[in-house]
């Protein structure tokens, strides 16, 4: 019995597989690390805010209009969102089905957010510009960039930029003035603790630049660095080509170099201690790290041990994967990001009593059958409901589909377990 409830387990996604949160349809490409928790954004339009301790989502935010390229965590627990719609949102803890503050004016997609004093946030544009947002929603525009801006950061003095021109810029109340210039694209900009700058460019190149604009190097790899992060010591650089290496700061010394992405990993995170390190990529999956060692982690707490029902297709287990961070199979789980999925089968969408349905799925035209579900995750949410906030899934396998079916006609039928 207890290797037949540890299979299915694994097949459920518990165990040493929790510390992947599963959720997006799209490449994850920003995290932002809060206080109750952590924010993950990707080319599905969607933000996900998670309860990273039981590895479920607490709210599925979709509200941009394309994909999102930015999170910034907010003084007070809020965050902000930004995207290829060039809109940036600002969010109170805990989220919200709209903004608090809608922030426009860029002419391109955001590529970069990054908090600043006194309540500023600064954005980075393809438009070629920088702006500085004060906390009364206006902005000082900032020009000299001759392309489009990919990262921001406020090094505690002054605002410094980095863009496709090869340029890292820094602003102060005089103007801007180039700090660094490298000749290729640079893609990532971080603030160093105690000053200074780390950059990551094209040519899989992290460079450190002082405060006088010296600049130390170091190779990360030959494919372009995208995201960097920073914690307990330590720089995250992570590239198109998959890696991500760890740095220690003081010494400039390769700790490590994570194995197991495979894929390119488009953003990375420390925890506020800084012993623990988010990853997320081209996979659509957001993963914990051991930030000294390098090893991948297991769950932060113990998840609650669920066999698989009695008949279930182990296969339709494996692709439900990516929907259980949001869905509950059991009527009576506690909240969640997505409503449970109990009983789904002859359900008119939108009609279970107590969750807070968007506008658009709480029209209640479709009732869900095995024919409307796979239809649903055949052409997207996007499109058989549009202006729905749930994530943009799609399963193009006919096989996995039809798995996935037989797994949910038994699953949501609350039949006991093996």
């Amino acid at each position: 019995m207890r290797l037949r409830l540890a299979a299915a387990l694994l097949l459920l996604g518990f165990g040493a597989g929790a510390q992947e949160l599963r959720g997006h349809g799209g490449p994850v490409r920003a995290l932002a690390v809060l206080p109750d928790g952590l924010a993950s954004a990707g080319f599905d339009q969607a933000v996900i805010l998670w309860d990273p301790e039981r590895a479920q989502a607490r709210r599925v935010i979709r509200w941009h209009g394309g994909a999102v390229n930015a999170l910034a965590a907010l003084p007070g627990g809020g965050l902000a969102s930004a995207g290829e719609d060039g809109r940036i949102a600002l969010w109170p803890p805990g989220g919200a089905a709209q903004p608090m503050r809608v922030l426009e004016g860029h002419r391109a997609p955001v590529a970069a957010l990054a908090a600043g004093p006194d309540g500023m946030l600064g954005s980075a544009g393809w438009d070629g510009m920088v702006r500085l947002w004060s906390a009364d929603g206006t902005a000082r525009v900032l020009e000299g960039h001759q392309g489009p801006v990919n990262g921001i950061a406020w090094t505690g003095t002054r605002w410094a930029s980095a863009g496709y021109d090869g340029t890292v810029r820094t602003w102060d109340g005089q103007g801007g003035q180039v700090l660094a210039e490298f000749g290729l694209p640079q893609h990532a900009l971080l603030a160093l603790p105690g000053g200074g700058l780390a950059a990551g460019g094209a040519d899989g190149i992290v460079r450190l630049i002082g405060d006088d604009g010296a600049v130390r190097e170091w190779a990360a790899g030959n494919r372009p660095v995208v995201a960097l992060a920073t914690g307990g010591g330590r720089l995250a650089a992570a590239s198109l080509g998959g890696s991500v290496t760890l740095w220690s700061l003081a010494e400039g010394r390769l700790l490590a170099t994570l194995e197991g992405p495979g894929l390119p990993v488009w953003s990375v995170a420390f925890a506020m201690d800084g012993r623990m390190l988010w990853t997320g990529g081209q996979d659509r999956v957001v993963r914990r790290w051991d930030a000294s060692t390098g090893n991948p982690l297991g769950p932060l707490a113990p998840v609650a041990e669920e066999a698989l029902p009695a008949g279930a297709d182990a296969e339709g287990a494996r692709v439900f994967g990516a929907c259980r961070a949001c869905h509950a199979l059991a009527p009576d789980s506690g909240p969640m990001a997505g409503p449970s999925l109990h009983g789904i089968f002859g359900r008119r969408m939108g009609s279970l009593p107590g969750y807070p349905y968007s506008p658009r799925l709480a029209r209640g035209d479709i009732t869900w059958t095995p024919e409307t579900v796979a239809d649903l995750f055949t052409r997207g949410p996007d499109v058989v409901t549009p202006g729905t906030t749930m994530p943009v899934q799609r399963l193009g396998d006919p096989a996995a589909m039809a798995a996935l079916i037989r797994f949910l006609e038994v699953a949501t039928a609350g039949r006991p377990v093996r």
